[in-house]
């Protein structure tokens, strides 16, 4: 792949990982909730999410999914019940004071925020399909060998990985700046409300 290819990938790369939506929302959650380890935790396993649905999509599967349209159908409904179950889960925990920040801590684990994390980037099969059509701009079929399959599946690992770990970090420097603790109630409903919003979204685009 030439050095302007491949440029070309990273930045769409990157402008897609820089996209707010669920994920963001995850990372952002975590990183207030159980600091910069739990934050980096979500956002590696995120990474790892989104470059197993690339490699995936060199190998077929938006092409299974295309065959199979229930199969489509099935995981967005998957991953609209998923949204909506984090939802849930942080608009009902109403613990008070310190008792609150506790409990979301201990929720924030970082083996907790890695498996959110890569649970919300692969319940969304729409990322096979944007790999494939992404990659069907820079490289021919019948060229593609498994270093070149490696190199572009690395490169949207590491971007990933290194935008969330940037958002990560800054939230959790935020939350110590600026005690986001003690605004907890606040910025649990919104992310609640965010979630429920999020499913009702792939809710409404499905049908």
């Amino acid at each position: 792949m030439e050095l302007s290819a491949w440029l070309s990938l990273a930045l769409i790369c990157t402008l897609g990982a820089m996209s707010p939506g669920p994920s963001l929302a995850v990372v952002l959650r975590h990183s207030i909730n159980g600091g910069a380890k739990s934050g980096i935790a979500a956002s590696v396993a995120h990474a790892l999410g989104v470059g197993s649905y690339a490699a995936l999509s060199i190998l077929g599967l938006a092409s299974l999914i295309s065959q199979f349209p229930m199969l489509y159908t099935g995981l967005l409904y998957l991953g609209a019940a998923y949204l909506a179950y984090l939802g849930y889960k942080i608009l009902t925990s109403k613990p008070d004071g310190e008792a609150q920040a506790q409990t979301m801590r201990e929720a924030s684990n970082w083996i907790t925020a890695a498996k959110e994390g890569f649970m919300v980037a692969f319940i969304n099969p729409k990322t096979a399909i944007f790999f494939v059509a992404l990659f069907s701009q820079f490289i021919d079929p019948a060229a593609m060998t498994v270093s070149l399959a490696f190199l572009m599946c690395f490169t949207v690992f590491a971007i990933d990985a290194v935008w969330f770990i940037f958002v990560s970090v800054a939230a959790s420097s935020a939350n110590q700046k600026l005690n986001l603790q003690s605004r907890q109630s606040v910025i649990s409903k919104v992310l609640g409300t965010a979630f429920l919003l999020l499913a009702a979204r792939v809710l409404y685009q499905t049908l």
